[in-house]
């Protein structure tokens, strides 16, 4: 194995996103129209502005398992249309904290993009479906898997926002260690994956999933739905005591059957106020290597 490649993806501002300062533990978003503070440990420095104004914040528990509740003012709506890489979806305040989205997927989103035209595309943990959009709208077929029906709800509702209901999309709701299983069994193969797991969460039938137990079978498995001529596969992981070049361990060994290589690093977004970066999430890709 050879040393790990390390990269940081930075996503930049957008007409309907922005990370607008950051400092003391808590982040200013714009989301559409509206201005967002939203908890953000890895935010130690002090902000650019000590004055934020803002149509919300969500206050209490800073965690992916919740324990916070969110102050809106009467203007927030319960769902807004906001435009992401290309695709329509609606934002919204969820009750853990999020908008609906992960803005800071973005150079994971032009990846698969790039990608995608006539492909055969798995979204793990598809949550609200932009990548799936993306994708969809590129040329690829997509299977889109998420254990939340709610979520996969959601994720139709933002396709046909997008003007995308019509194309070939799955939507699925399931387990994803048993789905992926089945399409091994099934002899299956995708040309592109994305995973994009959770710490800890359940399945539709009460399956207990827990990344640090799970991750390696799943990927394993997910490395059997891919051949010499598939062309991306990309896992993120958020708020867990991993390392990238953890990640980078565990999925080398797992495509060592496969042309390419694999990288990892950091993702971020830029922070408009100081340009600096604010750490989100850490990443490993494999793609074949380019001529």
């Amino acid at each position: 194995m050879r040393d790990p490649q390390l990269e940081t993806l930075v996503a930049e501002s957008s007409a309907d996103f922005a990370l607008l300062d950051s400092g003391h533990g808590r982040k200013l978003e714009r989301c559409g129209p509206y201005r967002f503070i939203r908890p953000e440990p890895q935010a130690m420095w002090a902000p650019a502005q000590d004055n934020w104004q803002a149509d919300g914040e969500f206050v209490g528990g800073s965690d992916e398992e919740g324990g916070g509740r969110w102050r809106l003012s009467d203007a927030v709506p319960p769902g807004w249309p906001i435009t992401q890489a290309g695709v329509k979806l609606y934002a919204q305040c969820t009750p853990f904290r999020h908008l609906g989205f992960f803005p800071d997927m973005a150079p994971h989103w032009a990846a698969l993009a790039a990608v995608s035209q006539g492909a055969e595309v798995l979204n793990l943990f598809g949550y609200t479906g932009v990548a799936s959009l993306v994708a969809a709208q590129a040329g690829a077929r997509v299977v889109h898997v998420d254990a939340s029906k709610k979520a996969v709800e959601q994720a139709r509702a933002n396709a046909q926002l997008s003007g995308l209901a019509d194309k070939p999309i799955r939507w699925i709701t399931e387990d994803a260690r048993k789905f992926v299983a089945r399409e091994v069994r099934r002899g299956r193969r995708y040309d592109a994956i994305l995973l994009d797991p959770p710490k800890f969460g359940r399945g539709p039938e009460g399956e207990v999933w827990d990344l640090t137990n799970h991750l390696p079978g799943l990927l394993a498995d997910c490395a059997r739905l891919l051949d010499s001529s598939s062309r991306l596969m990309v896992l993120t992981t958020y708020a867990v005591r991993l390392s990238a070049i953890a990640l980078d361990g565990l999925m080398q060994p797992m495509v060592a059957h496969l042309p390419g290589s694999v990288r990892c690093g950091e993702m971020a977004l830029r922070e408009e106020a100081r340009q600096t970066l604010l750490p989100t999430a850490i990443f490993a890709r494999w793609k074949p290597d380019t001529p």
